[in-house]
This record gives structure tokens, C-alpha cells and sequence, in this order.
């Protein structure tokens, strides 16, 4: 019978070799995956239906992710080390993904006429193609049917703080209602909305450094009018370093600058595009981006008012609320309109049950959402994920925001199912 010391050497012999056995099979993931030029995720699905490879591509494809599953198939998970674990779940989670896609891709026709004022809805397979869509954009794991109720939810639950808020401020719903539009809320000079912007950077700069890991090494976000008339539907967005607000010919309400500044400059999407560059990753890692991740951060951060001090009395909090209820009530409309094939009549009917004297705004977004199936469902979907990991992080005598967004943010970005992991 072997010693006790004899069985540790076994062990790890035997692990050392499954680990060598596995970077074998991750470098060949690597290259293969490489070589294949597989389409990147774009937001137009007639984009990405027009992207479509040939057939006898598409085969090569389909061979070498099964190739690769039944591989994985043999691999002990519990003996690899940390990055090498991490791999192997995005390959796992990308072989069922890009299987789903596949399968569709097979029966593809592709004389099909695309025609992106309609929605997915509209095509052959045109549900099973939303259901994949959702599951590429979002996570993995979430259904149609499941993603519609969420949405439900969260229009709900973002009302009564929009209620809390108005019962807070002494006035009744209509006066509180007409005094939302008095002229003081609102920016006429472009220096005014540039001057509060850098405002809200100062004092986030310095809340943020306590709760944030890497704030030190990020480079300073800049600051700019947006030019792009393009992008004028949209009160802000970011891009390469820079935050751009829209000022074009009407006036801007100060009840979005503190909310739009964190969402797109630090800590949201400047500060969370800049960690992918400080931490360690990996090739496979490099490969792929998780809007859930990217986008739900964006909309994470928004919810941490009091630790950021971003919101400076319940009106500039209300300016959260008012643009959270509009992701929320897109959630279920994106989900009505190309999964339930809603007509527009009624993707109209049900943004004015829920928001009101918006509907300029409401017609955008369905024309948005006909375009760009389930892209704008990342935002909601993902804060939430980070706010559940939140809510049980708190329940823990050693938590720090600190140490809770150092975990969180280790890696990257990466699909939301791997963070349970």
C-alpha cells in the first residue's frame, strides 16, 4: 500500500499534467478560434444576419466547437489553477453559445430580404434568433419569457422611488409633476453644463478613491461638447477617453448631470474600460467582450448616490430615477416587440402607460429597439446582478466596498453567469 506521501506526489503529478494538458487545449482553442474570423457581435441584427458565413464555414465552425466540448468534457476543473479555471469556464460558456448560433445559422436562408424597420419578429426563426440575441447580449441563461417579467418588476419598483421621492418633497403628484419643468432645473449656456459636469468629476474624484480599486492608476477622463448630431436622441455618451454631453438647441436638465457622469466617466464606463488594461487576463479572455458586464457596470454605479455624494438633493436623485424607468419600461418592450411580436400601436400604448408626455422619446426607443434586439436590455439586467452580489456581500461582518469592487472587477469583464463562480 502506497505511503501517504506517496499519493500527494501522485496527485500532483497527475494534476500538474491535466494542467499541461489543458493549456494544450487552450492555446488550441486560442488559434482555432482565431483562424476561424468568426463575426463580432454587432448591435444591427440585419448587420449581424448579413455577416452570416458560407455554409462549408459554418461546418469548419461547428466541428471545431464540438471538438473542443467533448475535450473539455474530460477536464477536472477542481485541479486547474485560478486563470486556467477562468478559460475554461468562457470556453465552455462561448462552445454553447456559438453552438445555439450555429444551429440557426444552418437553416439560414440567405435570398431573405432584411429590412431593419422591422423587427426581428418579422423574419423566419425570428423568435429563436431574439432568444439567442438575448442570451449573447445579456447572459446565458435568461429566457424571453423571464426577461418580460423582470422588466415588469423593475418598472414597479422604480415607480415607488420616483413616489417616495415626491412624498419627500411636500408637493402633490401634479405640483410636483409641473414643478419638475420650472426653469430653474434647467441649463441655457453650454459653459453652465460644462462647468457642473466638471463639477460632479471633482467631487466624485475624491468619494470614489474609497471605494474603488485602481482609481490612482486611471487616466483622467476629459470632458467635451458632443458634435455628433447622429447622437443628439442621447443625453450623453462616452467614447476613447472622453465624455460627451449632447447641447444642441434645447435646454439641459440639471436633474441628469450627476447620474450621466458617473455612468459614463468614473467610476462607470471610462473607469471600467480602463481596468481590462491594469489587471491580468488572459488570451481567451481578449477574444470576447460581455456588454451585460460593461453596460450593467455603467448602471450599477448609479445606484451608490450616497457613497459617491453624486446626488445632491432628491431632485438630482429623482433625474435617476426618471431615466431608470425609461430602461425599465424598454425592457419589457423589447422583449413585446421582438419576441411577441408587438405592433407599434402597442410598443406606444404601453410606454404611455408608464411614462408620459415622452412619447418623442418612446418612439425613438421602439425604432431603436426594432433595430438593435435586446442590446438595451444589458443595462438593467446587469445592475441588478451586481446589486444581488452587493446585497449579499453586505451580509458579511468583513465587507468593504473596497474589497467587494476589487473582487467584482479582478478580471474584467466576463459573462455575469461566471461571476457566481
Amino acid at each position: 500500500m502506497p505511503s501517504k506521501l506517496v499519493i500527494i506526489l501522485m496527485f500532483f503529478q497527475m494534476s500538474f499534467s491535466q494542467n499541461m494538458r489543458f493549456d494544450e487545449l487552450r492555446k488550441q482553442f486560442f488559434e482555432s478560434y482565431t483562424a476561424l474570423q468568426i463575426p463580432n457581435l454587432q448591435a444591427s441584427y440585419v448587420q449581424n444576419l448579413k455577416s452570416i458565413k458560407p455554409v462549408k464555414d459554418i461546418e469548419k465552425q461547428e466541428a471545431f466547437f464540438k471538438t473542443i466540448m467533448q475535450q473539455l468534457a474530460s477536464v477536472n476543473v477542481n485541479s486547474l489553477g485560478e486563470y486556467q479555471r477562468l478559460d475554461y469556464y468562457i470556453m465552455d460558456y462561448e462552445i454553447g453559445l456559438n453552438l445555439e448560433r450555429i444551429s440557426l445559422e444552418k437553416q439560414w436562408d440567405y435570398k431573405t430580404q432584411l429590412d431593419d424597420s422591422k423587427s426581428i419578429y418579422s423574419i423566419i426563426n425570428g423568435k429563436d434568433w431574439y432568444a439567442y440575441l438575448l442570451k449573447r447580449w445579456v447572459n446565458a441563461d435568461v429566457t424571453p419569457d423571464g426577461i418580460f417579467q423582470f422588466g415588469l418588476e423593475e418598472i414597479e419598483k422604480v415607480k415607488a422611488e420616483m413616489k417616495t421621492l415626491q412624498e419627500q418633497s411636500g408637493l402633490i403628484n401634479e405640483a410636483f409633476k409641473e414643478y419638475l419643468n420650472d426653469e430653474t432645473f434647467f441649463y441655457n449656456d453650454v459653459n453652465d453644463v460644462t462647468r457642473a459636469f466638471k463639477e460632479a468629476k471633482a467631487g466624485v474624484a475624491k468619494s470614489s478613491a474609497s471605494i474603488f480599486p485602481y482609481t490612482s492608476d486611471i487616466a483622467e477622463v476629459k470632458i467635451s461638447q458632443g458634435s455628433n448630431a447622429s447622437l443628439a436622441h442621447v443625453p450623453a455618451y462616452y467614447n476613447n477617453g472622453t465624455f460627451f454631453f449632447n447641447y444642441f438647441d434645447t435646454p439641459f436638465n440639471k436633474r441628469q448631470i450627476g447620474w450621466i457622469y458617473i455612468h459614463e466617466g468614473i467610476p462607470g464606463h471610462h473607469y471600467q474600460s480602463m481596468i481590462n488594461n491594469i489587471v491580468k487576463r488572459t488570451n481567451i479572455q481578449d477574444l470576447f467582450w460581455y456588454p451585460g458586464f460593461v453596460e450593467g457596470w455603467g448602471a450599477y454605479v448609479e445606484y451608490l448616490s450616497k457613497e459617491l455624494g453624486v446626488y445632491k438633493t432628491i431632485y438630482d436623485e429623482y433625474g435617476k430615477w426618471e431615466w431608470d424607468l425609461i430602461r425599465s419600461v424598454r425592457v419589457a418592450l423589447d422583449v413585446g416587440i421582438n419576441y411577441y411580436g408587438w405592433s407599434d400601436d402597442k410598443a406606444i400604448t404601453f410606454w404611455k402607460e408608464h411614462i408620459s408626455n415622452q412619447d418623442d422619446i418612446g418612439w425613438r426607443e421602439i425604432e431603436r429597439m426594432k433595430r438593435w434586439p435586446a442590446q438595451v436590455i444589458t443595462y438593467k439586467y446587469g445592475a441588478k446582478k451586481f446589486l444581488d452580489l452587493l446585497n449579499t456581500a453586505k451580509q458579511k461582518d468583513t465587507f468593504s466596498f473596497m474589497k467587494f469592487h476589487s473582487t467584482l472587477l479582478k478580471h474584467g469583464d466576463i459573462p455575469l453567469t461566471i461571476l457566481n463562480n
